[in-house]
């Protein structure tokens, strides 16, 4: 779902619970501050200088790229700077509301039974009084009679919602609001485990009456050491999620997370109000249109026909004006509708349809009220920055409350960052924040910062192949002597490590780089499904991702532009040390292009660590099991 997940900021390698007081350090604060700071500073001067003085001009189809590409370096590492801003700790919440009511959900499609009893078992010992439910979107008559044998909640689609729209796990959840009564949610996907303690730790925070959600970390018990597809993001997961929560900006994450129903239901009923507002100012004009064209056509026709075209005519004119004014929807609609049926002719089915559409109600829908957001395969992110805009606070809560199971071989976690990306770009699409006027400021940089990193993919391509080029044809992309990029620099690349390490404090995010690198092809195909899935309508689909592992059968083939691309950059460092010792190359160009190439062959051999991985095995799989029992 997120873009800091799995992009640049994807960071991971959970080693320790790191304590609240270490986190809100004010001097580790005002370290991280100062190298932030200078890190945009040295990046300005950078990319400044590059601009101005260093393109070769010559070269402008790989020059003029590469500046553009460490332009979205300076903005995305500017980004980042501003959300370790505020990255801090949370003191304790109070103590939950002792009469509060919760409902759990835990949200499942086709995950095998076992592992969903595990969940709901583990979810009806939480020690704070709620309900459990499961909701089950496979409608399978064995996970109703286990669900009802353990005394759990079952949950399915009502038949309101046969042959309409699903909206997947969003629709999922949404049919569920309709089905239960709890003030507060807790929503778990089928493979995460709860602690007992989860809503005792978390309910606290709605004693703020402006609290929305209160999101937790996402960790995974089934990740050995090394963590070859990358799934822990704790940098994500620690100060990334701080530093926007330090803005009102931490958002909901899809699982582990509490919701409060009072906010989920009021941004049903505006978003509700929102579509009924925007498909009837399209409607009424869409409507005289038809009616128009059938007077245009009145030749031979007879006088009542006439006079009841006329009469729609102004009935639509009139219901345009009171919309204008501020008419109530309904009122408007009503009148409309009580005139048109007045008519003494029949009206043509042409002017019937465009009428049909001026309806309070949605059109197709299973439900009016969808407090979910239904139009991403990422429903968390849209949804919490809708409850943002409505006025609504977030909460992080910095402390690992359940167990999941993450991606166990490279297919499922490739569907996994995919569907992450796809959402999140089409979100951006949609609802671009950086024009979302009920944000704030700090909140609009902070879900756009979320959606940059997702566009790295690009970038990504004119980083690998501006050393191809050099090396092999000796074109050179940077017009400058090797002291005067050197000045600028490695001032700026020094200062970006070192604020990353800061950030991360003892946390490895190297196996994160790595992705971010290497999973370019992911972020690319992303952007470009999202784009034709919010301009030209076409459909994209929601892949649940797979809780148990897949054959390994086809795995090379997923990654097969990257393999031909380590393929080039050994040859390419082939070439450019031949050219090197037998055509006298530039020593220092060919050294950087030569380090350069080397740090993207091993960037992108993690997937073939990942290909090759054999899925989880340790004694720790049977304690995650034993955990609910």
């Amino acid at each position: 779902m997120d873009g800091e997940r799995s992009a640049v900021t994807q960071v991971i390698v959970p080693t320790r619970d790191r304590s609240r007081a270490e986190l809100a350090s004010p001097r580790r604060a005002l370290t991280l501050r100062v190298i932030a700071v200078m890190s945009v500073i040295l990046g300005v001067n950078y990319i400044a200088w590059r601009w101005l003085d260093s393109i070769n001009w010559s070269a402008w189809w790989i020059s003029i790229p590469l500046v553009v590409a460490e332009t979205y370096g300076l903005i995305d590492i500017s980004l980042f700077a501003m959300t370790m801003w505020r990255s801090q700790g949370r003191p304790a919440p109070p103590a939950p509301d002792p009469g509060a009511t919760v409902d759990v959900f835990i949200t499942t499609c086709n995950e095998p039974l076992e592992l969903v009893m595990n969940t709901a078992i583990a979810a009806q010992k939480i020690r704070f009084p709620h309900q459990t439910w499961i909701l089950d979107d496979g409608e399978r008559t064995e996970m109703r009679a286990a669900a009802e044998e353990a005394g759990i909640g079952y949950v399915t689609r009502s038949a309101d919602w046969k042959d309409r729209p699903r909206h997947a796990k969003a629709g999922n959840l949404n049919n569920a609001l309709e089905c239960t009564a709890g003030e507060f949610i807790l929503v778990l996907d089928a493979d995460q485990i709860p602690r007992p303690e989860i809503l005792h730790n978390t309910l606290g925070y709605f004693r703020d009456e402006g609290v929305a959600v209160v999101q937790t970390p996402q960790v995974f018990s089934n990740v050995p050491e090394g963590d070859p597809l990358g799934s822990q993001a704790e940098l994500f997961y620690g100060p990334i999620q701080q530093g926007k929560d330090g803005w009102n900006a931490a958002f909901y994450c899809g699982s582990n997370a509490v919701l409060r129903r009072e906010a989920l239901m009021q941004l049903g009923v505006v978003e509700y109000a929102r579509e009924v507002d925007e498909r009837i100012a399209v409607a009424l004009p869409a409507a005289a249109r038809v009616v128009e064209r059938e007077r245009a056509r009145g030749a031979g026709r007879d006088e009542s026909t006439d006079r009841a075209l006329s009469e729609t005519a102004l009935a639509l004119e009139e219901a345009r004006a009171a919309m204008g004014a501020g008419v109530a929807v309904a009122s408007v609609t009503f009148e409309l509708h009580r005139r048109v049926s007045t008519a003494d002719r029949p009206l043509s089915d042409s002017v019937r349809n465009s009428l049909s559409q001026i309806v309070i109600g949605s059109p197709g829908e299973a439900q009016p009220i969808m407090p979910l957001a239904t139009d991403s395969v990422t429903e968390d992110l849209a949804t919490c920055m809708r409850l943002h805009g409505l006025g609504w606070k977030s909460v992080y809560h910095h402390e690992p409350l359940a167990d999941g199971l993450a991606p166990d071989d490279v297919g499922s976690m490739l569907t996994q960052r995919l569907r992450w990306a796809q959402g999140t770009i089409q979100v951006f699409l949609r609802e671009n924040p950086l024009g979302r006027k009920t944000l704030t400021i700090p909140q609009r940089l902070m879900y756009f910062a979320t959606m940059w990193t997702y566009l790295s993919g690009f970038a990504t391509v004119v980083y690998l192949a501006a050393p191809i080029i050099f090396l092999v044809f000796g074109i050179l992309p940077v017009a400058t002597t090797a002291l005067e990029f050197f000045i600028r620099f490695i001032p700026f690349i020094v200062m970006n490590c070192l604020l990353f390490f800061v950030a991360a404090h003892r946390l490895t995010f190297w196996r994160g780089q790595q992705y971010s690198v290497a999973l370019f092809p992911v972020w690319i195909s992303a952007c470009a499904t999202a784009f034709t899935n919010v301009v030209f309508r076409r459909p994209l689909g929601f892949a649940v991702t797979p809780k148990t592992r897949q054959e390994s059968a086809g795995h090379w083939r997923l990654v097969r532009v990257q393999l031909v691309t380590m393929a080039l950059l050994v040859l390419a460092m082939i070439i450019g040390l031949f050219n090197l010792m037998f055509h006298r190359a530039d020593l220092i160009a060919t050294v950087v292009n030569l380090a350069c190439a080397t740090f993207d062959l091993v960037a992108l051999s993690v997937l073939i660590v990942g290909v090759r991985y054999q899925g989880f095995t340790s004694s720790r799989a049977a304690t995650r099991g034993a955990r609910s029992s």
